[in-house]
């Protein structure tokens, strides 16, 4: 069953904004301000979300690197095959030239 990437990008992305705006308000409930208030809020953001969705940063990251081993077979598939071309010129044109 092939799942898509997008939407499992956007729930997280989506789940990170959310835990950053919570952390925000709760501390300018408690007092922060400022600059302190958008710093605090994004350690406190980052390390609820490294714990809380570290399932869902786990499931992008296989699909993404699922997606570029594809990607990256077909290349090396393609480089091979374009190195066997050019060793077949390359022996056609010592042939012509022992020829002479």
């Amino acid at each position: 069953m092939k799942t898509r990437t997008w939407p499992s990008i956007l729930a997280y992305t989506s789940a990170r904004i959310l835990i950053f705006g919570c952390a925000v308000i709760l501390l300018y409930v408690a007092g922060a301000r400022g600059v302190l208030l958008l710093f605090l809020g994004l350690v406190i953001s980052a390390l609820a979300s490294y714990i809380l969705l570290n399932r869902q940063r786990q499931l992008i990251a296989d699909k993404l690197n699922g997606r570029i081993g594809r990607v990256g077979a077909k290349a090396t598939a393609k480089a091979a095959e374009f190195r066997e071309r050019l060793e077949e010129g390359t022996k056609a044109e010592d042939e012509e030239e022992a020829v002479r």
